[in-house]
């Protein structure tokens, strides 16, 4: 039996308000279907869904046809709910229209229309807003999956177990000892420079002796693994996002899915595994820098001796401020390997897009350390640790 004639009905909402959305509603054999698609009728303003379910054929013409009445709709900021379509024609879609869309535009399916008397300013408030909400949700999906795949992990239930196993050891060698050498370098400056600065201060009031103190309980239980954060962030973080963004690009990660592997597991998960368990060697090899950095201007300025600045080091560090120390340090290093990892499989697939899935995850890595860092450090300290 023959395909039936493609055809396609542009449909109003039960008020028939075509500021209310409305809906295109498409069937038959769209293939070589040269006709095109006559533009919509009303004006349309609302959302527009489109619905596919009465296809019987398609190919790439369906994907043309559709960008020649769509795009000026999501010029105009009309939402575009394109969920309806075929996996293949909405991926070409939404293409088609992010190539002949407005420079300050994005994926058209999460365009907000305009408000009824809105202007400029507002539509594009309301629009960065609603992109905001979605890459939140967007966020929020991804760390669930990650938490979901760790505890398959952990059970020996997932698939990728075995993968793995071997892949977390090759970021091991690659995250681990290559940070060593900045980490060391930069927690001793900061050790060196707490040093001088608190030294300073204590040393109006007699009390030089206590800058081992300061050095310690500061590198140990806050400084050593922020630093050691800050230097993952730049020196790690990026690079997975570039990692990731760049197989994105290249439709590697969609030939993982279509092999019926998850890239979570795969790709995602080996990631964060190397991250969390190189964070305490580095952040303890950094608070040891900064703990010996201090002791050059504490004998040299301040008039403490060697021996006595080591003791009172020893005396200054409790198991308190050990484990504290550790857990921010491991905290900050799931943190930073979530946003690496979510930036490179949520980027486009462009140089462009790569390039801004890097910059991001770097951006985005370090706003989410130091906010733990700070809603940590007020927690623990109400709580009297």
């Amino acid at each position: 039996m023959d395909n039936p004639a493609p055809s396609h009905e542009w449909l109003l909402p039960p008020g028939g308000a075509p500021a209310g959305g409305g809906c295109l509603r498409l069937a038959g054999d769209w293939r070589h279907a040269v006709q095109g698609l006559p533009p919509p009728p009303h004006p349309f303003t609302g959302p527009l869904r489109v619905d596919a379910s009465q296809l019987t054929a398609w190919d790439t013409q369906l994907a043309a046809c559709l960008r020649e009445q769509l795009a000026p709709l999501a010029r105009r900021g009309v939402l575009l709910q394109l969920d309806g379509l075929p996996p293949d024609v909405r991926a070409l879609l939404q293409m088609a229209l992010r190539l002949h869309g407005p420079a300050t535009s994005t994926d058209p399916s999460i365009m907000v229309p305009p408000g009824p008397g809105g202007g400029a300013a507002r539509q594009a408030a309301r629009r960065h807003a609603h992109q905001a909400a979605h890459q939140a949700a967007l966020t929020i999906t991804f760390i669930g999956e990650t938490l979901l795949a760790t505890g398959r992990w952990l059970a020996g239930r997932s698939a990728a177990r075995g993968f793995a196993g071997a892949e977390v050891w090759r970021q091991v060698d690659r995250c681990g000892a290559m940070s060593l050498p900045v980490v060391a370098l930069t927690c001793g400056l900061v050790g060196l420079m707490l040093a001088y600065m608190g030294g300073a201060q204590l040393d109006r009031m007699g009390g030089q002796t206590y800058v081992a103190d300061i050095v310690t309980v500061g590198m140990v239980r806050e400084l050593a693994g922020l630093m050691t954060g800050v230097i993952l962030a730049g020196r790690v973080g990026a690079a997975f996002a570039a990692e990731l963004a760049t197989m994105q690009a290249g439709e590697e990660i969609d030939a993982l899915r279509v092999l019926g592997v998850d890239p979570i597991d795969h790709l995602v998960l080996p990631r964060l595994l190397a991250l969390v368990l190189v964070a305490p060697p580095l952040m303890a090899f950094g608070a040891l820098a900064g703990v010996l950095a201090g002791a050059v201007p504490a004998t040299l300025a301040f008039g403490l001796t060697l021996s006595e600045y080591l003791h009172k080091c020893l005396a200054a560090l409790t198991w308190t401020h050990l484990w504290i120390g550790v857990f921010k340090c491991v905290l900050y290093a799931a943190l930073l390997s979530l946003a690496g990892c979510r930036e490179g499989l949520h980027a486009g697939r462009n140089a462009q897009a790569v390039g801004q899935a890097t910059t991001t995850a770097v951006v985005k890595g370090l706003v989410w350390i130091i906010a733990a860092a700070a809603g940590s450090t007020v927690v623990l300290q109400s709580l009297g640790f």
